[in-house]
């Protein structure tokens, strides 16, 4: 990862600037730099993936104007041929092409990108900033004023709180330019229904996915995979094995009593030859953990609380062990395919309705879970299910063959490398279970019952009270929130409300978001 900021006025000082970005250096330990651009502040600190010679530092800069980018420009080597013509390189760097471009086609250029990336660029022509998204929001960046009414821009949250009083997420698939948010992209609308053949979306699911896979194997810096032993991560292992001349280097985590993955993993491991390490944490770990992830995600969403300690453990470890400083990761997967609750979508324009709400709300959950996890530890993510070809023609797939017909979730998914020899049929078909829990049903109970001891009953419903937006309804949700207040005081409104089954449907009424208590978990935790 990177981390950018931009103060994008005259209000600027470069005091109250270097507080805000000081905190989130750990995304980029390499090399930091701010540039006044005349008109306010830019500042980068870098994460070396590509080009990494001094040449691939940022702010770039053509003429008067600059660009701060943290991000991956996929095919960016046919762009920079195209434009070498009328512009000179300097370095190897993917983002050195976003100033010429933007001279070239103005922010019409944002729509033309395969990336996954967040920017902030001054353009010196015109005196004014630009800002844009990439279209899931798989690299963050928030928004907020200050007291003269001047925008500032940052790669996390925890770099404007106290600079501004409102912290929002940038929305995806967007630029702000002349003081507005301009939609250049929704992912989840699809302009017509994809009527392929089961055969033939199966066969277009696995050469887009595979195809996710082997741009994101493009790194001059180490590339390792996070491997759960669940479908997605597998699959992603699976492809990028086969992409390889060496054996890649997969880890799993796993708690010490009851881990459910870590067998799962290991089967995988060995069955794709990956050089494997198990990282096996105890309970005064996760709980040791609590805090720290809470103040890294910046959210209070139990689900993703939950899902980040491990995340967050394996990373470490990765950090302070290995000198791998890419991960591949099986997010995005459950949003497009279904997830246990989905099996209760009461017909198919419901589940496409969630799958696109789910879509559009990814950046404040799991996308951020892998972003802040990954990237506190020095790390940048790589999301293969989140390539955006891939998902737009998942998205244009007729629902009706999404739901679960089949009596096996993800149905499509797995048909599209059955047969294919990338999995053992095992796992290929192995049932769903949640990262939190296949870490370690004992993971989730010991987090429950460290926050039981907080609150009386009194307590608690003296406590929740005080909150009008998502308001904490189990203990556990109450000791999050107030350690996510801590942090982020009165700041709540970035998180729009907890990921949960949608209670609307028949069987998805529960207070709990974890699929085990749902009817159907069946042979999940097994």
């Amino acid at each position: 990862m990177c981390s950018i900021m931009g103060y994008c006025g005259e209000s600027a000082t470069i005091g109250a600037f270097c507080s805000g970005f000081q905190q989130t250096v750990s995304r980029g330990p390499d090399d930091s730099k701010i540039v006044d651009t005349g008109k306010g502040l830019l500042g980068f600190h870098r994460l070396a993936i590509m080009g990494l010679h001094p040449e691939g530092m940022q702010p770039f800069r053509l003429a008067n104007s600059y660009v701060v980018c943290n991000g991956e420009i996929y095919g960016f080597e046919k762009i920079k041929q195209i434009l070498s013509d009328k512009y000179t390189f300097e370095s190897d760097s993917d983002c050195e092409v976003l100033l010429p471009l933007y001279q070239e086609y103005g922010t019409a250029m944002f729509a033309m990108l395969d990336a996954e990336f967040a920017l902030i660029l001054y353009d010196g022509e015109t005196k004014e900033y630009v800002a844009a998204r990439d279209p899931i929001g798989i690299r963050p960046l928030y928004y907020g004023y200050d007291e003269s009414g001047t925008i500032l821009f940052a790669s996390e949250a925890k770099n404007l709180v106290g600079l501004v009083a409102e912290v929002m997420p940038f929305p995806p698939g967007h630029y702000y330019k002349g003081g507005k948010f301009i939609c250049y992209c929704d992912i989840a609308k699809t302009e017509s229904v994809c009527h392929d053949d089961l055969e033939t979306v199966c066969k277009n699911i696995h050469d887009k996915l595979v195809s996710g896979v082997e741009k994101r194997l493009v790194a001059d810096a180490k590339v390792g995979f996070l491997l759960s032993g669940g479908l997605d991560s597998s699959l992603v292992c699976a492809i990028a094995a086969r992409k390889s001349q060496q054996p890649i280097k997969t880890f799993a985590i796993g708690m010490s009593e009851d881990a459910i993955d870590l067998k799962y993993a290991k089967q995988v491991a060995d069955f794709i030859g990956s050089d494997h390490t198990e990282v096996i944490i105890s309970k005064e770990d996760v709980l040791a953990s609590l805090e720290t992830v809470v103040h890294l995600l910046g959210t209070f969403d139990i689900t993703t609380i939950r899902a980040s300690i491990g995340m967050y453990l394996v990373c470490k470890w990765i950090h302070e062990n290995t000198d791998i400083r890419v991960l591949l990761t099986g997010e995005i997967s459950d949003e497009l395919f279904g997830y246990k609750y989905t099996d209760f979508a009461p017909s198919a324009e419901a589940f496409q309705k969630e799958s696109q709400k789910r879509i559009l709300e990814l950046h404040m959950y799991d996308v951020l879970r892998a972003d802040r996890c990954i990237s506190v530890n020095s790390l940048e993510a790589r999301v293969p299910f989140g390539d955006l070809d891939f998902v737009k023609y998942v998205m244009a797939v007729d629902p009706e063959m999404k739901l679960n017909k089949y009596n096996k979730g993800k149905y499509l998914l797995r048909h599209s490398f059955e047969g294919e020899g990338y999995l053992p049929d095992e796992i290929l078909w192995r049932e769903k279970a949640a990262f939190s829990d296949a870490v370690g049903h004992s993971m989730v109970d010991y987090l429950k019952e460290y926050a039981e001891s907080f609150y009386t009953a009194n307590e608690f419903e003296e406590k929740s009270c005080k909150y009008s937006h998502a308001q904490p309804f189990t203990k556990e949700s109450m000791l999050y929130r107030e350690l996510f207040e801590k942090y982020y005081p009165g700041q709540s409104q970035m998180i729009v409300d907890f990921w949960m089954p949608n209670k609307d449907w028949e069987g998805c009424d529960v207070n709990d978001p974890s699929a085990r208590v749902l009817s159907n978990y069946g042979a999940s935790g097994k």
